[in-house]
C-alpha cells in the first residue's frame, strides 16, 4: 500500500565501513536506520572479504587456489562453493572471449615479473611459459560442482586476479541484503557494486578515474542503482622495463602482457564478477575486437582508447551516445552529489 503523509519516515544515517585486504582495501557506504547493528555487519563483510581472499589468493601458499595449482594432472581436488562457482563462470567467459579472458595465466604472471616471487621479467621462465603449450583452459579444467570438486588434464596454473575482488564485492553485497541493507556502496580496489540507490532516492555517483600513469584525475562520473561497474586498465599497475612500460595484465594468446591502444574498459553489470572479468577480457581483445565483442555479448562498456596524445570514448550500451546514459556520464562533477568517501573506480 503507497505511503501516505501520516505516516512516519524512517530516518536513515549514513555510515563507512572499511578494511583491508587483498592488497587493498574494500569499503561500504550504507544509509540506514538504527535497527542495523553496524557492528556486526562490519564483521560480517570482513569475514566475506578473507573468505573469498582465503580460497583464491595466488598470493598465499595454502589457499584454496594454491592447492589446486599444486594438485597432481589427473586427480580431483575438492573445492569450495565459492571458488567453483568463480572457475565456473571464469570458464564460460574464457570461452565467450575466445581466450582473450584466461584463468590459465598464473605461469606468465610469475615469469613477467607479477607474481608473488618475482619483481622483474624473467627470460627462462618466459620461454618455459610460452612452450608449455598446455590444452586451452576450458579444456585443461574440468570442474564438478555437484561433488565439490576440480580436476587437471594438463599442466595448469591458474590465477583469478581478473575476476576475483568482483566475486568478493558481490558477495559483500549479499551481506548487506542479509542484513536488510536497502541502500549501499560496496567497493573493492576498481570495482563497486550499488543496492538499490541512495536514501534520498538518488543514485549513487562514482568518479570514474582518468587513465594517466602517476596521476589521479577524474574523467567523468557514473551513476549506479542496482548495478555494479568495473574497469581495467593499462596504467595503474605496471612494470617499468628500461624504456618499455609492462601492464600487468597478459594477454594468454601472445604470451605477454597486454599491448594495445586501450588504455582502459569499463563495464556496467548486475554481478560485479561479471563485470570484474569481462572489463579484463575486453581490454585484452583490444579496440577492434573487443569492441566487436562486447556488441556480440550486448554489453555496456565504455573504452578509453589512447589516439594521437589524446583519449578517445567508444560507448556501447549504456555508455552509448543515443542511450539513456549521457546525463550520467559527465566530466563536470559539480554538484553532482559524488560522494567524497567513495574510492574513484580505480582502473588495477
Amino acid at each position: 500500500m503507497p505511503k501516505t503523509s501520516s505516516e512516519p519516515t524512517v530516518a536513515c544515517q549514513r555510515s563507512t565501513l572499511h578494511g583491508p585486504t587483498m592488497g587493498t582495501r574494500w569499503s561500504a557506504t550504507v544509509d540506514t536506520d538504527a535497527s542495523v547493528d553496524l557492528a556486526a555487519l562490519q564483521q560480517d563483510l570482513a569475514a566475506a572479504v578473507q573468505q573469498v581472499d582465503q580460497q583464491m589468493s595466488p598470493w598465499k601458499p595454502g589457499s584454496d587456489l594454491m592447492r589446486l595449482n599444486l594438485a597432481p594432472m589427473d586427480t580431483w581436488v575438492a573445492l569450495p562453493a565459492g571458488l567453483l562457482e568463480v572457475l565456473a563462470c571464469a570458464l564460460d567467459i574464457h570461452r565467450l572471449s575466445a581466450g582473450a579472458f584466461d584463468p590459465g595465466v598464473g605461469a606468465l604472471v610469475d615469469a613477467w615479473g607479477f607474481g608473488a616471487v618475482r619483481d622483474a621479467p624473467d627470460p627462462a621462465a618466459i620461454h618455459a611459459a610460452r612452450h608449455a603449450a598446455p590444452s586451452p583452459t576450458h579444456k585443461a579444467l574440468a570442474l564438478d560442482r555437484p561433488a565439490g570438486r576440480a580436476r587437471k588434464s594438463s599442466p595448469l596454473q591458474l590465477d583469478l586476479c581478473g575476476i576475483a575482488k568482483g566475486y568478493a564485492v558481490d558477495r559483500m553485497a549479499a551481506v548487506l541484503q542479509q542484513h536488510g541493507v536497502p541502500h549501499a556502496l560496496v567497493a573493492l580496489d576498481g570495482e563497486l557494486r550499488a543496492i538499490g540507490s541512495q536514501a534520498s532516492g538518488t543514485p549513487w555517483a562514482v568518479a570514474l578515474e582518468r587513465p594517466e600513469p602517476g596521476h589521479r584525475a577524474v574523467h567523468g562520473v557514473i551513476e549506479l542503482q542496482d548495478l555494479a561497474v568495473a574497469t581495467s586498465g593499462d596504467y595503474r599497475r605496471y612494470l617499468q622495463v628500461g624504456d618499455a612500460r609492462l601492464a600487468h595484465t597478459m594477454d594468454a594468446r601472445r604470451a605477454a602482457p597486454v599491448h594495445n591502444t586501450v588504455a582502459s574498459v569499463t563495464v556496467l553489470a548486475s554481478s560485479c564478477m561479471h563485470a570484474d572479468a569481462w572489463a579484463t577480457a575486453l581490454l585484452v581483445a583490444g579496440p577492434g575486437e573487443g569492441l566487436a565483442l562486447a556488441q556480440c555479448m550486448g554489453l555496456d562498456v565504455l573504452f578509453l582508447l589512447r589516439r594521437a596524445g589524446s583519449l578517445v570514448e567508444l560507448g556501447l550500451g549504456r555508455f552509448g551516445a543515443s542511450a539513456a546514459l549521457p546525463d550520467s556520464f559527465s566530466s563536470d562533477i559539480s554538484g553532482r552529489g559524488v560522494h567524497r568517501s567513495t574510492p574513484m573506480v580505480q582502473v588495477r
